[in-house]
């Protein structure tokens, strides 16, 4: 019995794969009375769309999903077929085919909150903004109650409904299964790709013509899509439905349903496998110390293309990726706002902490972004970076190796990438610039650091490692 059930599992895994299906795609109106959660001109660092010939719009993509197992080997079997969801989407593109530069970055945005936060738009939106690029933020099941708070006639048709709410659930840390089930966004993501890559007339990034979509996140899902998920999921044609994937701080994979335990610390399969399609890490030195375990060489090979970058004197977090929150009035409108607009969490750090203004973070992920997409579409090699050495941190709070800066070569500032306390504050950084005495010991006068400072962006330039645009502002704001 046992036998044949695995081979009827095997057989509706395969029949599960053979195409992607394409969801049901609903546009939801914006007017003035009803608008999409975090749009960009509501955001807590307000963004005119309309000002740079782009468009907001928002979707309600439905269909049926898969809930999995994991078996031994790293395949998928399937658990609970055809469960019905509902899925947010909310897409930032260029209101015309010329203004478009052909790629669309997917972000998972990040649900800590029970809300949705765009972390990675809030690092490089300007680099969209102006190269031209698409931005699609996805709603995880997590962001579901806040949605639904703020509106819940408009996102009455969000839903990842358990499909098996009674069975039972060891591997819930509660001990009983929950009406969510987080396992179905393997499936949605998969369609989402389909869909916005068809031709089918209602679909996201209608009417534009799509050159590459890539996702990104940080976080344990792009993980587990990546090592069990990506190489299923085909379109019609026989292409991957994703063209490459832009990880931040890798981590271990998700679990595969709610109730799956989770893998075990020596698992090989936590790591990034190898793939048809490029990927980029991309860890900040404030983040390697947890991470390190999740290093992967740097290779170019056909099926495992990969480039690992560890980014010199930044720490897990800096301001950036806040101003991607919902003003406070929306937040309030959603769930609970936290702090205020220069430190947006609900605890203070003792001591108290400046968050970075450094923009280096922004600038690796521009530079990312941009190097995975020239990669898929044009065979271009990004540049390779050395890993960060923890053990030889200098006096200045920085590490040898990794991807250099001025920041980081031209220091004028003591960078404490962790820090202690409560909550999120281990997760920050603070920055604290050394006097013009100390300027003038170290570079002779405040010319000089400047002008060390402009060479050593150039540097950056030159290696690959900023935009051209990003370097020249870059030379422009020399302070820390």
């Amino acid at each position: 019995m046992g036998a044949m059930r695995f081979v009827a599992l095997a057989a509706l895994a395969a029949s599960a794969f053979a195409q992607i299906p394409l969801p049901k795609v609903t546009q939801l109106p914006i007017t003035a009375d009803s608008g999409p959660f975090l749009a960009a001109s509501k955001n807590l660092a307000p963004v005119d769309l309309a000002k740079v010939g782009y468009v907001e719009e928002e979707y309600i993509l439905s269909g049926s999903a898969n809930v999995y197992d994991l078996t031994a080997d790293g395949n998928l079997s399937v658990q609970t077929p055809n469960a019905p969801y509902g899925v947010r989407v909310l897409v930032r593109r260029p209101a015309t085919q010329a203004r478009f530069s052909g790629a669309v970055y997917v972000e998972l945005m990040n649900a800590a909150r029970r809300m949705d936060w765009s972390m990675m738009w809030g690092y490089s939106h300007d680099h969209f903004l102006q190269r031209g690029d698409a931005w699609i933020g996805v709603s995880l099941p997590g962001a579901t109650p806040g949605l639904q708070k703020y509106n819940a006639a408009r996102y009455a048709g969000v839903s990842f409904a358990n499909p098996k709410p009674g069975a039972a659930c060891p591997g819930n840390a509660k001990g009983g299964a929950s009406d969510v089930e987080p396992g179905l966004m393997w499936d949605v993501l998969s369609q989402l790709a389909a869909s916005v890559k068809s031709t089918a007339a209602v679909r996201p990034m209608a009417p534009l013509q799509v050159g590459g979509i890539y996702l990104t996140s940080q976080g344990g899902d792009i993980t587990f899509y990546i090592n069990s998920v990506h190489d299923h999921a085909k379109l019609a044609n026989g292409k991957p439905a994703w063209d490459g994937y832009l990880v931040r701080n890798p981590a271990a994979p998700s679990r595969v349903n709610q109730c799956a335990p989770a893998l075990a610390q020596d698992d090989p399969r936590r790591k990034i496998k190898d793939i048809a399609v490029p990927v980029i890490g991309v860890v900040a030195q404030g983040e390697l110390a947890d991470s390190a375990w999740a290093r992967k060489p740097d290779s170019d090979a056909p099926t495992g293309r990969y480039r690992h970058y560890e980014v010199a004197a930044a720490s897990h977090i800096d301001k950036y990726p806040y101003t991607a929150l919902a003003n406070f009035a929306e937040q309030a409108a959603a769930g609970t706002p936290e702090g205020n607009i220069d430190f947006p969490f609900a605890a203070p750090c003792e001591p108290a902490i400046t968050m970075q203004d450094s923009k280096l973070m922004s600038y690796v992920f521009d530079m990312s972004f941009q190097a995975l997409d020239e990669w898929s579409r044009k065979g271009k090699t990004p540049p390779k970076a050395t890993p960060l050495d923890l053990s030889k941190i200098n006096e200045y709070g920085i590490a040898p190796g990794g991807i250099r800066s001025p920041f980081s070569d031209v220091p004028a500032a003591v960078y404490t990438t962790t820090t202690g306390g409560p909550g999120n504050c281990r997760e920050m950084g603070s920055t604290k610039p050394v006097d013009d005495v100390r300027i003038t010991a170290l570079y002779g006068s405040r010319k000089n650091y400047e002008t060390k400072f402009a060479a050593a962006a150039d540097a950056m330039l030159k290696a690959g490692f900023v935009t051209p645009s990003d370097a020249k502002e870059l030379k422009a704001h020399p302070n820390p």
